[in-house]
């Protein structure tokens, strides 16, 4: 048995990064399709990919180890984040190893890097990218966190692993609060993956940029994998808001081969419909200015404490 969860790991992983930038090419598609625009092939991100790595690196002068140690660390962050998160399977060994707060700890880990090696050559634009990162950052971990505390709450677990599981049999599946939980996450997930209303990943307004204003100076392979990890970053928020508001489908532990496939079809349904949901999202919002962020991120920490009280009287009510 030790052996088939090993092969889950393993095939979970490299599904997450071969579906990632397939994931990101749905998104720019549906928003084209939204927008009355012409709309890009599904595989124009492996193109992109295949065409940075295919070029030779030109690294400033002034480029520390830092700098070039970075595009590694964002994407092997970003795989690891990946093996611990429940999108097929919930018997993943790794899991164990780390619950959703460690979780937190590893995409802070990634922006902290990424901030870093922003400020390294010493660009204007670079800085200020760092600093408006840090800044959403910041404003977004508490926000979910408290999603977080929800869900931890409702099924007694800080394992994501063990939160599918418990979901299928908790009494409080259909809670009020998870509602509530959903909408903050969703706002978190659009700020820390650089989306509109915060950011527009397609911009190149330097005055508004944030995630891009951090990337100016890389190239080729380096450019590449830091793509690569933006996209897997994006896929591994959406599989966890799978995963804690709409895990039907995942296969639990012990499943046997068809379990797994059907778990994998209900993936690629319900990723499809995230992806169309986050366009119209961005289809049909005007991205902020940068010192209305911190409202934004407050509104989504709101939501997620009112969502934590909804639960908590509801609770107390029971018990009276």
């Amino acid at each position: 048995m030790r052996g088939i969860a090993l092969i889950w790991q393993f095939g979970e992983v490299i599904l997450a990064i071969a579906l990632a930038p397939l994931f990101s090419g749905w998104i720019a598609q549906c928003r084209a399709w939204m927008q009355n625009r012409s709309a890009p092939p599904l595989t124009q991100q492996y193109r992109m990919l295949r065409k940075l790595f295919n070029k030779d690196a030109a690294l400033a002068e002034d480029a520390s180890r830092l700098f070039r140690t970075t595009p590694y660390v964002l994407f092997g962050t970003m795989v690891l984040a990946a093996a611990i998160i429940p999108s097929v399977v919930t018997d993943l060994p790794f899991a164990h190893a780390a619950d959703a707060i460690a979780l937190i700890g590893l995409f802070a880990t990634a922006r902290v890097f990424q901030a870093l090696a922003a400020m390294d050559i010493g660009t204007a634009f670079g800085t200020l990218g760092a600093r408006r990162e840090m800044m959403v950052g910041f404003l977004a971990e508490p926000a979910i966190l408290m999603v977080f505390f929800n869900a931890f709450l409702l099924f007694g677990t800080t394992a994501l692993t063990g939160l599918v599981d418990n979901y299928t049999t908790h009494p409080s599946v259909i809670d009020p609060s998870v509602v509530f939980a959903a909408i903050a996450f969703t706002m978190v997930l659009l700020a820390e993956n650089a989306r509109i209303p915060i950011d527009n990943p397609a911009t190149h307004l330097e005055l508004t940029m944030i995630h891009e204003a951090m990337v100016l100076e890389y190239s080729a392979r380096h450019l590449a994998l830091i793509e690569w990890a933006s996209s897997l970053k994006l896929f591994n928020y959406a599989c966890i808001g799978l995963a804690l508001f709409l895990p039907w489908g995942i296969a639990i532990h012990g499943a046997h081969v068809g379990s797994v496939l059907i778990a994998l079809f209900a993936l690629l349904v319900k990723l499809a419909f995230c992806g169309a949901g986050l366009a119209l999202i961005e289809s049909v919002s005007a991205k902020l200015r940068i010192f209305r962020a911190p409202e934004f991120l407050a509104m989504a920490f709101l939501i997620a404490v009112l969502g934590l009280l909804v639960h908590l009287l509801l609770g107390a009510n029971v018990n009276a």
